[in-house]
């Protein structure tokens, strides 16, 4: 999953809001973050290396340390710790690290293959990406209207009142997230547009992907704050 991980961000920090939202959205994609970090230490190298010829269906990665399901027990106690350190909360720490298992179950059903500890053993996801990409999309776009719905049903119940631009920059986030998936499906760019073979040195996938998660993360971070209460829910 992309946008769907973000999404249980936006309902921890709802639910929790002592602990930043930074920090819940960096939870729940720190698996991905992680990657990211190990493919440059050649632990987790991706393929294809250019993203003009990347694909949902064709990237191969060995998600080893980073989303196997073994080492999910250190890195669940890595964040517990950061959470109840940064904020003295051990009911903080919890939070981010349900997040961090939230992120191992969704990637069960709408993400690429994982394994207990490494490709010879057993699986344990569905691994979509590869077998059946449009229903791992739609899976995702599922869970993002519903976990949406419900988060801006509560802020309602809550008495915070955004903008309708405020409300629909926060959605758009999430339909560029699907529809960025749906192009890239199963059909690369190079050949959605007919694209010349070139090395600008921009088009390398890790970097663009780390540059669209990034981005990601602080458009939400900047816009989700964006509210104000109603009077009577401060009496």
């Amino acid at each position: 999953m992309l946008a769907g991980h973000f999404s249980t961000a936006l309902v921890a920090h709802q639910k929790f809001p002592k602990g930043t939202l930074l920090y819940f959205l960096i939870a729940s994609q720190l698996q991905d973050l992680l990657w990211f970090t190990l493919h440059y230490l050649n632990l987790e190298p991706t393929e294809p290396s250019d993203v003009f010829d990347t694909t949902l269906s064709n990237m191969t990665v060995d998600m080893l340390y980073s989303h196997d399901l073994l080492p999910q027990i250190f890195w669940l106690l890595v964040i517990f710790i950061i959470g109840k350190v940064l904020f003295k909360s051990t009911q903080i720490g919890l939070v981010g690290s349900a997040l961090v298992a939230g992120h191992f179950v969704l990637d069960f059903f709408s993400g690429h293959p994982h394994h207990f500890f490494g490709a010879d053993t057993a699986d344990v996801a569905l691994g979509l990406y590869a077998t059946n990409v449009y229903l791992a999309i739609g899976i995702e776009a599922a869970f993002c209207v519903a976990a949406l719905w419900y988060y801006f049903r509560q802020e309602t119940k809550l008495g915070i009142q955004r903008t309708s631009q405020n409300k629909a920059a926060i959605i758009g986030l999430f339909i560029f997230g699907i529809v960025f998936m749906l192009t890239i499906a199963k059909a690369s760019f190079r050949e959605l547009f007919a694209l010349p073979n070139f090395d600008f040195g921009f088009n390398s996938s890790v970097p663009t992907l780390i540059l669209t998660y990034l981005g990601m993360i602080f458009y939400l971070n900047y816009f989700v704050p964006k509210f104000k209460l109603e009077k009577n829910s401060l009496v």
